[in-house]
């Protein structure tokens, strides 16, 4: 057992040099609202491959330019082989080198420790909660969407962590990304320049945000984001929660992720299963609903109602996680240029910070969003794709006007693609195209 400790303490060790001498990787700067909250963890949590370890290094990287000194910043990734058994008794020595090494910052000056995937060590909440009481420590920590769920966070560290999610890129990351991110503000962009992002945006909406899915052609994506669906089925929700019914799962899965803005019954869904010859439960059903949108692999809303019975038998409507999941999952055979729209618009109203709902009026209409942000502002948006027939611009008005009797806080705002030379939109409705939207949108850092 000594052996053991002695060699798992020089891995330690080493990591933490490593570490500490390992320039900062070059990187997509997010724009990731962080909470300025003290003596609270971080928990990094996101779907996959989203970037939440890159996210970890910018946060050093921000220390760094505080004027924080490298020592002083560690970052100390648990997905190593060579850790594999660590205990949470274990941790203990990554505090006790880590401090062997830099003797001069213990209780003296503040120390942040990034650390990566430490949910593989189990009880790590407590070691964790121990810190935060005992030294001078400022924590971050990610992992994976399998053991470090919202709700999870929230009850292993009883009160001691918040939150800052990540999303694939938006479509300001996405231009940052390749280089083309405005530097004017967007009444200041040329012709040329806004034809450019016009272009940006419907590439954005086919490609979607994932970082590893940039530059790659269409087929190399598709299969990459196919993996990464397939990883979220198997370790996130089959392997974890002993799933009793995978057909069934898959079958939620591709009808979920092939529906995208399309409203999704459990009721409805149970008796297609039903008449497959798929014996399941519905409140099995229920259960992977939960889990798949725990696992950040999508987005439900629910109608917007105070009556939680309404909001229990309407259906919910639903978005994957990135645009570029769409194309893949779609059997329509068109393009779904709207759908891919709206997605977008509601991944962008929840990087805001909004509590977002649809709204069905009594006289039958629909509204695509009921946005409320921090403040209490309400606004009914609408989302489509063009607005070049006025007998669209007419439907789009029509449902927004009977909304917004029921919320008469709410501004009106219809987002598309692009605006038309001649628009009949009556005095208080807002007409935004999505570039000018996508770009001019608070955000709160």
């Amino acid at each position: 057992m000594a052996v053991m400790e002695s060699q798992l303490r020089g891995v330690v060790r080493q990591k933490i040099v490593d570490s500490l001498a390992t320039p900062i990787p070059r990187l997509t700067r997010r724009d990731t609202h962080l909470p300025a909250i003290a003596n609270k963890a971080v928990a990094v949590i996101g779907m996959r491959r989203a970037g939440k370890t890159t996210f970890l290094w910018q946060l050093l990287a921000d220390r760094l330019a505080q004027g924080i000194g490298r020592e002083g910043l560690l970052y100390f990734g648990f997905e190593d082989e060579r850790l594999a058994g660590m205990t949470v008794s274990d941790l203990n020595l990554l505090l006790e080198e880590y401090y062997r090494l830099n003797p001069d910052w213990r209780d003296q000056r503040r120390v942040s420790f990034f650390l990566d995937e430490i949910q593989n060590v189990p009880g790590w909440e407590g070691f964790v909660r121990r810190l935060l009481d005992s030294e001078q420590i400022d924590l971050f920590l990610s992992g994976s969407s399998a053991r470090l769920l919202s709700r999870e966070v929230a009850t292993s560290m009883r009160g001691r962590a918040v939150e800052a999610r990540i999303y694939p890129f938006s479509f300001r990351e996405f231009l940052r990304h390749h280089g083309r991110e405005p530097v004017t503000p967007s009444e200041r962009i040329t012709k040329a320049e806004r034809s450019s992002l016009e272009k940006d945006m419907r590439d954005y909406l086919a490609t979607g945000g994932f970082p590893e899915a940039q530059n790659l052609d269409r087929r190399d994506r598709n299969e990459l984001l196919k993996a990464y669906v397939d990883v979220v089925m198997l370790r996130d929700v089959i392997e974890r929660h002993a799933v009793s019914h995978p057909v069934a799962l898959r079958w939620m899965v591709r009808q979920l992720l092939g529906n995208a803005a399309g409203a999704f019954s459990v009721n409805k869904f149970h008796g297609d299963l039903k008449s497959q010859g798929i014996a399941v439960a519905k409140n099995t059903l229920h259960d992977y609903l939960g889990h798949l949108e725990d696992t950040f692999l999508l987005r439900l809303i629910t109608v917007g109602t105070d009556s939680e019975r309404r909001r229990m038998v309407n259906p919910r409507k639903v978005y994957p996680i990135d645009t570029g999941l769409i194309p893949i999952f779609d059997r329509s055979g068109k393009a779904n240029l709207g759908h891919a729209l709206e997605t977008a618009v509601m991944l962008e109203l929840d990087r805001r910070g909004n509590e977002v709902a649809y709204v069905h009026t009594p006289g039958g209409y629909e509204v695509d969003f009921l946005a409320r942000s921090s403040d209490g502002a309400e606004e009914l948006i609408q989302v489509c794709a063009s607005l070049d027939d006025s007998i669209t611009q007419q439907r789009e008005v029509r449902a927004l006007l009977d909304a917004a009797a029921h919320y008469p806080r709410a501004a009106l705002r219809i987002i598309s693609l692009d605006i038309p030379p001649h628009l009949d939109i009556p005095q208080g409705v807002t007409v935004s195209t999505s570039v000018d939207w996508m770009l001019t949108g608070e955000f709160q850092s």
